[in-house]
């Protein structure tokens, strides 16, 4: 029988994690590298090795309604789009209302994790964590959730980039970046259009002499604030959006998002038109500072030589001082065996993207390795997991390779599904159509606080919050619109 259960992170996953763990009267022991809770949300000066890093001045894209655990709403008072210092001091007053600090073991890194001998008979794991002062310790626990996230290996391509060893400037990942101090008056040449690149690119045009954009194929970008000055995440990612894609056909749909998004600004006037469909990125400053020219877009680099940068389209940008690589990151569990989970490229061989399938008792789990079209949704992944009842499905007949990245509201239904709180669509529409509309526009998937829990349908009011005073009790019905 599952009891004792190790943790590896205490970052959103990782805290939520230990709270589901709870719920379902495990024991959960938390192993935390770092001397502090919030992983990649915990901002750090300096860039520490093996550990997700963020720039000071970084705000979050998912709107709070979209990002908050389902349990604990963010406060009232905080902007709908938060600071990464509102966002870390909002997991904190979590940790702290549900008391999980005291199941977090800080500075205290995991370094192996491995099947025990009689595995194949109790399922039970060994690992060997290391802590401060370079102590080994070994464990032995009936099973692992990983919930050590996917931001903290940097790709650094530079076999890519022809003469990079030749450049006389300074080049970094995006990991490395923490502010535009150093970019005063500086040439800077970005290479990558994700957020970050865009973000980067922004922020030091700001200050910097010049700043040139690299991308192969191109971006279309979309603003954070939709109509009616709503966030835009509130807006798009409901169930009624969803019925629509699964109506439509693709071709339909790429036409509507691009026609939209090109009526705000023409995208092949701007460079930016891509070669894919619609897969926005946000940024809702990139178009003004190309417009005003402190942005210049260019296509993917051909050669760099001392100080100049060579692009594919034969033109040569000269005295560069920083090139900054926003190419993505890295995933890897190095403290994992390498039999656990299949992988390849950004493609991995997890069940419903938490389970490897190839161990013969699936007592481990990964949560937060997705990357969602949406907000992450850590809480349900780990209500899956912490719920233990792995023996329901079949996994070892599951050895598919995902992509990593999801549709939010399908893959949330699907894990309500799975935990059996997935509204039913149809008896609402017949039985309560007040809340059927709520369902489908409010009380859907992307607005967590609206969600119930299953250990007695409780809502928890955050500090400031309309339902501070007391925890919100949800009906009978009402207990079906989950996050």
């Amino acid at each position: 029988m599952v009891q004792r259960v190790a943790l590896i992170g205490a970052g959103p996953s990782g805290l939520t994690s230990v709270k589901a763990c709870l719920d379902e009267g495990l024991e959960p022991t938390c192993f935390e590298s770092s001397d502090d809770i919030g992983g990649l949300w915990k901002f750090r000066e300096v860039s520490e090795p093996n550990r997700a890093s963020i720039y000071r001045s970084l705000t979050i894209n998912i709107s709070k309604e979209m990002m908050c655990y389902s349990d604990f709403p963010i406060p009232a008072d905080y902007p709908n789009y938060m600071h990464h210092s509102k966002i870390q001091n909002y997991f904190r007053m979590y940790a702290e209302h549900f008391k999980l600090l005291q199941y977090v073991r800080f500075q205290t890194a995991v370094k192996h994790v491995r099947k025990r001998p009689d595995f194949t008979r109790s399922g039970q794991w060994e690992l060997v964590t290391e802590n401060k002062d370079g102590q080994e310790e070994r464990h032995v626990f009936d099973a692992v959730i990983c919930c050590s996230g996917h931001y903290t290996y940097p790709n650094l391509p530079l076999k890519d980039f022809p003469g990079i060893d030749t450049f006389e400037g300074k080049y970094f990942h995006s990991w490395d970046y923490k502010g535009h101090e150093n970019m005063y008056g500086k040439r800077v040449v970005v290479v990558g259009i994700g957020n970050s690149g865009g973000d980067i690119a922004v922020e030091s045009s700001r200050v910097a002499e010049q700043v040139y954009m690299s991308t192969r194929r191109g971006a279309w970008v979309m603003r954070q604030v939709s109509d009616n000055g709503l966030p835009l995440d509130m807006i798009y990612n409901t169930r009624f959006v969803h019925i629509l894609f699964q109506l439509l056909p693709m071709r339909v749909l790429n036409w509507i998002g691009e026609g939209k998004l090109n009526a705000m600004y023409d995208h092949t006037m701007y460079a930016l038109k891509p070669k894919h469909r619609y897969l926005p990125v946000i940024n809702d400053d990139l178009p003004l500072k190309i417009l005003s020219g402190s942005v210049i877009i260019k296509p993917n680099i051909k050669e760099i030589f001392g100080s100049n940068v060579i692009f594919t389209d034969g033109s040569v940008v000269e005295k560069v001082d920083v090139i900054v690589f926003a190419t993505g990151y890295n995933y890897d569990f190095p403290y994992l065996p390498k039999d656990v989970m299949y992988r390849t490229g950004h493609r991995v061989g997890l069940y419903k993207h938490v389970f490897p399938p190839t161990t013969e008792h699936p007592t481990l789990a990964v949560v937060g390795f997705i990357h969602s079209r949406g907000p992450s949704c850590p809480r349900l992944k780990c209500r899956r997991a912490g719920s233990l009842e792995f023996s329901k499905v079949g996994l070892h007949s599951m050895i598919i390779q995902s992509p990593l990245q999801v549709g939010f509201v399908c893959y949330m239904d699907d894990l309500a599904g799975e935990i059996g709180v997935r509204p039913s669509l149809p008896w609402l529409f017949f039985t309560d159509y007040p809340l059927f509309k709520k369902v489908l526009w409010v009380l859907s998937p992307h607005i967590s606080t609206a969600s119930w829990d299953r250990g007695g349908g409780t809502v928890h009011g955050g500090p400031s919050s309309p339902s501070s005073t007391a925890c919100t009790k949800l009906s009978r019905q009402e207990r079906f619109c989950i996050l």
